[in-house]
């Protein structure tokens, strides 16, 4: 039997990966170890953390991945002066390597951990002849006007969209994890024909599945086991919007259920613990993320999950916390726009409910009825891991990866882009 061309590498860049429990990192491991076990040479590019290397220079060899660690070990500041330097310092280092490490006819795949990812990854991938995937997992700085809300952040944020847009359009494909950022991704002059909707899945892939309540040893250790749990697990970051959900807890303080778990940590949880203390809030809790050996369980304490995002952040990011909660068969209530794609879904799909931002009395009057409703809860539960199998999880992403890989597309030429020249690599 004659072998096949050898396939080529794929490099992914990112800042976060292995061993960090963030969810771009997990996601990240399944995706490059997915594809290593289906024969694919893969190479993670990424920053220093505790395993690495004291020099940063040894790579890494984890379930047939190479790994590589650049710059100086990763701050994780929540200040904007400590992300800075992070950025900065993970984006020379990356530099750098790269253009010892990328070889001509590799795939580079750039995350958009930092946002600086696009135009270096387009410049560098011009300059060593390397195919170029941007996969898009949020989009900077459209998420931050959404945020601040300044008058002033679009104007002076212009020449970066440009650059940016720039880098999406060099690029052989352009990969969203969601139909509304890919729309936002065609106004900025993606062709149809270079822009993909990969979905992301469970992190862990086919291994998170839902844990009894009888054989849940989370629940017993949180003093839940009799308890009608709201659970929000996640990052606690500035795109969700948070406030309303203690606004309705505080609607439900006087009773004895539900129980509000959030589990997690990010850039709100000081504020939000902050502010459930000063409202007297002993039916809120928080705690710690959990390891993803415990997803599963922790996922499956909540009998109800929220999910929810800032006005304005709809087309800018998605939230793969969703896939995690239809693997463990939970129903979903978002807090956001009733018009956006992930609204619409949840709708259709009977898996949960749909609440303004607007309406704390809405959302903790959607609690007390999902809390006396076991039948419906049940519904939706059933609702929710069919809409699980339907998505096809890890395997359906990695064949959908594999098709893009293995496209033999010719690459844009440089000189024919509008708009000016990428900086030098």
């Amino acid at each position: 039997m004659i072998p096949g061309p050898a396939r080529p590498r794929v490099v992914f860049v990112n800042r976060f990966y292995w061993p960090d429990e963030q969810a771009t990192a997990q996601l990240l491991v399944d995706l490059a170890e997915g594809l290593a076990a289906r024969g694919w040479p893969v190479t993670v590019v990424t920053s220093r953390n505790a395993p690495a290397a004291p020099d940063g220079s040894a790579p890494e060899q984890r379930h047939g991945v190479t790994i590589i660690r650049v710059g100086r070990p990763q701050r994780r500041s929540r200040s904007l002066a400590g992300k800075a330097f992070d950025y900065a310092d993970f984006t020379l280092s990356l530099r750098r390597r790269l253009k010892q490490e990328l070889a001509p006819g590799d795939w580079l795949v750039a995350l958009t951990d930092p946002p600086s990812l696009a135009p270096l990854a387009a410049a560098i991938a011009r300059r060593q002849n390397a195919r170029l995937i941007h996969l898009i997992k949020d989009i900077h700085p459209e998420v931050a006007f959404a945020v601040a809300r300044s008058q002033w952040l679009p104007f002076f944020s212009a020449p970066w969209i440009r650059w940016r847009d720039r880098a999406w359009r060099q690029a052989e494909f352009c990969v969203t994890i969601g139909q509304d950022m890919a729309s936002l991704v065609a106004e900025h002059g993606v062709a149809s024909s270079r822009l993909h909707v990969i979905p992301d899945w469970a992190p862990g892939g086919e291994a998170l599945a839902p844990v009894p309540p009888d054989q849940n040893e989370l629940r017993h250790a949180w003093g839940v086991d009799d308890r009608f749990v709201v659970a929000y697990s996640g990052n606690l970051g500035r795109v969700h919007i948070l406030e309303p959900v203690l606004a309705a807890a505080r609607l439900l303080r006087g009773e004895r259920d539900p129980v509000f778990l959030f589990i997690g940590d990010g850039p709100r949880r000081s504020a939000l613990e902050a502010a459930a203390r000063a409202l007297k809030l002993d039916n809120v809790r928080f705690l710690p993320p959990q390891p993803r050996s415990r997803l599963s369980e922790s996922l499956s304490v909540g009998d109800v999950h929220l999910v929810t995002l800032r006005a304005g952040c709809e087309r800018c990011v998605y939230p793969s916390k969703l896939y995690g909660i239809l693997a463990v068969a939970r129903p979903v209530v978002f807090v956001g726009s009733p018009q956006c794609a992930l609204a619409q879904s949840i709708r259709q799909r009977g898996a949960g409910l749909v609440i303004s931002p607007d309406d704390p009395a809405a959302l903790a009057a959607a609690l007390r009825e999902l809390r006396a409703d076991p039948g419906r809860r049940m519904a939706m539960a059933q609702a929710a891991a069919r809409w699980s199998r339907e998505t096809g999880g890890l395997a359906a992403a990695l064949t959908a990866w594999e098709k893009l890989l293995e496209t033999s597309q010719a690459r844009p030429t440089l000189s024919g882009l509008a708009g000016g020249a990428m900086p030098p690599a």
